[in-house]
């Protein structure tokens, strides 16, 4: 499974490391059996950040690496009030931005007080002044996030006149630019396989990338990925998908010139007489998405929102928040409740109904 990628994030994560102090290495080596590389790897930027601020403020003078845990002790609230209003106001950071900082550097204070043990079985640190500090209260309840979302997803038919759309109509509308008509052309299958991949699994787009061939179970309709804390999942998907998926596999391995060896699922168009075959990358799939959104005339949509259009048509269709929060992988289910405040077309008839007249409701 998509190995080649799991070991440069674990090569990234080692490299930045070495720039850190000790306990982080410690901490991170911690937490390697709960959490995924991709994870810690964003823990470590920030703890980096976070360094980096310490020194600029001459709270510590030296190196990174050297900073010790006495200076971590003897912190004062004030001091990271100053850093997270560092992050808001001169990194421009949104508040629920630094909130997850926030709470990247409570989890490696708590191991440094709670966790990690001296020869002599006392903590690291004994003044925890992270526990002190609170989260930014976010403004925008789930219902405004919710109404925030609705103008920026698929709903209704937009579904099937989205996947259309890729699968024929831009090409279509593209006739007369013969560059634009051509790669749409020999791209089509695999573009298309990918949006309705995503709208028929609500896959996220690393796990959309790191898809290898054996990951599709074509009889129980599920692809096999690793999710956030490096759990294993099958992870149900359409009909629609599955047929969309057939067609591009039916091409893949003679349009794209795919190496026997190379079981990436999704492949990059090759550039040059002498290119070779390769996974597609993030951002290509970003890119793709993006360039259809604005022809389609939707140029908010990306990945992530058509990963909420799939959220938000399963709770219209299914209303089963559990089934919903185990199909996109949510660690809580309070991210899964906001697909509960999206507008429901069927409760809002329903209370339409309230205000007709009997004679009107036979």
């Amino acid at each position: 499974m998509a190995n080649q990628v799991k070991q440069q994030t674990y090569q990234k994560l080692q490299a930045l490391l070495n720039e850190l102090p000790w306990y982080v290495d410690e901490y991170i080596n911690h937490k390697q059996r709960k959490l995924s590389a991709a994870s810690l790897l964003n823990y470590c930027h920030d703890y980096k950040i976070f360094f980096n601020w310490m020194i600029s403020e001459q709270l510590w003078i030296g190196a990174v690496k050297d900073i010790p845990l006495e200076q971590l002790e003897k912190m004062t609230v004030i001091q990271v009030d100053g850093f997270l209003n560092f992050l808001h106001y001169q990194l421009n950071n949104k508040e629920i931005t630094v909130n997850r900082k926030l709470s990247a550097l409570k989890s490696l204070f708590n191991y440094l007080q709670n966790i990690a043990e001296t020869r002599d079985l006392l903590p690291y640190i004994n003044r925890n002044v992270m526990a002190k500090i609170e989260f930014n209260e976010l403004k925008d309840s789930m219902e405004t996030i919710a109404n925030k979302m609705e103008g920026k997803i698929l709903l209704g038919d937009e579904y099937e006149k989205f996947r259309e759309f890729i699968a024929y109509d831009y090409g279509e509308m593209n006739k007369d630019n013969k560059k634009i008509y051509n790669f749409h052309q020999f791209n089509q299958q695999r573009d298309t396989a990918i949006v309705s991949l995503i709208l028929g699994s609500g896959l996220r787009l690393s796990e959309l990338v790191n898809l290898d061939l054996d990951d599709i179970d074509f009889s129980k309709f599920t692809a096999r990925v690793i999710r956030k804390g490096n759990k294993e999942q099958y992870v149900y998907f359409s009909q629609v998908a599955m047929t969309d998926l057939q067609e591009y596999l039916a091409i893949r391995a003679v349009k794209y010139q795919v190496d026997k060896n190379n079981k990436a699922m999704f492949i990059s168009s090759i550039m040059g007489p002498k290119g070779k075959s390769r996974r597609l990358s993030a951002r290509s799939i970003e890119k793709l998405v993006e360039k259809y959104a604005i022809a389609f005339g939707k140029p908010s949509l990306s990945v992530h929102k058509l990963r909420h259009s799939f959220a938000t048509r399963y709770h219209s269709e299914i209303n089963d928040v559990p089934k919903l929060r185990r199909q996109l992988g949510h660690s809580s289910i309070q991210t899964t409740m906001i697909y509960t405040h999206i507008r429901n077309d069927d409760l809002k008839s329903a209370v339409d109904k309230m205000d007709m007249p009997k004679e009107h409701l036979d």
